[in-house]
């Protein structure tokens, strides 16, 4: 199970699809196997990256027994299962943690506006999914909407003994992290993991202010990986040269809209997953962008050229 504990890094797993969008079961099985051999501490499914929304419910759940059942308990599987409706999202995380997944991740709905409305949404999304599943807290504001505050955050933390895990992908967000990390501190709020997201954009600065790790993608998430391995050995300089190797691309991969494309071209190049392909509707990259994304992956692959 998921615990408060958790850290490292849980990569974002995207979906992979067929040339004709059908699931491509063959790319999961690589997929996982490499993200794995990148030193992975856990697996992340069914979240925004992933195409979620666009999966039918048979799919999802095809999808997540699939990638847990490849991971056979090597790591822990956290699986996206924020739904319009509590039925819905009951029934995937009554599923998933039957097949053996460790967690599940939730999202605010775009809706809610106050303070209480976020907070009792929780409650509530914690007796949908039952008292005995873990939880993951995802803030992520630029693309939901809906803004939580430390203090909404504590209140969340301290009204569900089942939350373990926030997912912070606020920006700007550093300072969120150093406040909850103060309360925690100061006995204001018991001790969650917290692992951020937006792409690792701000890792080595999270990691300094009191997160266990990340919960994102990125095309190498070798990288991912080493930036925590040194943060936490103490080794800065080092961390922060080889995140800088890696931040054009990283920055490139945060895009709106067009980020998921430049990341599964990349996973395609490397030979991760068989194809690129996105479900419809999804942007096509152009020539031009392509141009750019070769261009990078070459930098990034000649450490000599330098950080």
């Amino acid at each position: 199970m998921l615990t408060s504990s958790a850290a490292g890094v849980f990569v974002i797993c995207p979906t992979p699809f067929h040339n004709d969008g059908s699931l491509d079961t063959g790319s999961t099985d690589t997929m996982v196997e490499a993200f794995l051999a990148a030193g992975a501490t856990g697996l992340t499914i069914l979240g925004i990256m992933g195409e979620a929304p666009k999966l039918a419910a048979e799919e999802a759940l095809s999808f997540a027994k699939q990638v847990i059942a490849r991971v056979a308990g090597r790591v822990p599987v956290v699986v996206g299962v924020s739904a319009a409706g509590f039925a819905a999202m009951s029934a995937l995380s009554r599923k998933v943690m039957d097949a053996g997944a460790a967690g599940v991740m939730i999202a605010p709905p775009a809706h809610l506006r106050t303070d209480d409305q976020i907070v009792s949404y929780y409650a509530d999304a914690a007796e949908a999914v039952g008292p005995e599943t873990p939880f993951v807290i995802q803030d992520y504001p630029l693309v939901t909407g809906v803004v939580m505050t430390p203090q909404v955050i504590m209140r969340i933390i301290e009204q569900n003994p089942s939350c373990v895990m926030l997912k912070h992908e606020d920006w700007p967000g550093l300072d969120k992290i150093t406040t909850l990390r103060r309360a925690t501190e100061a006995g204001q709020v018991r001790r969650v993991s917290i692992l951020c997201g937006n792409g690792g954009l701000f890792l080595p600065f999270e990691m300094e202010r009191g997160a266990d790790g990340a919960m994102t993608g990125y095309a190498y998430p070798e990288m991912l990986v080493g930036v925590v391995n040194l943060m936490r050995q103490g080794k800065r300089r080092e961390a922060h040269d080889l995140f800088d190797r890696h931040m054009p691309l990283v920055r490139y991969e945060t895009q709106p809209g067009v980020g998921l494309s430049v990341r599964k071209y990349v996973l395609q190049k490397r030979g991760i997953i068989a194809s690129a392909a996105l479900r419809k509707p999804a942007p096509r990259l152009t020539p031009e962008t392509i141009a750019d994304i070769n261009w990078m992956m070459e930098r990034i692959e000649r450490p000599h050229e330098g950080a």
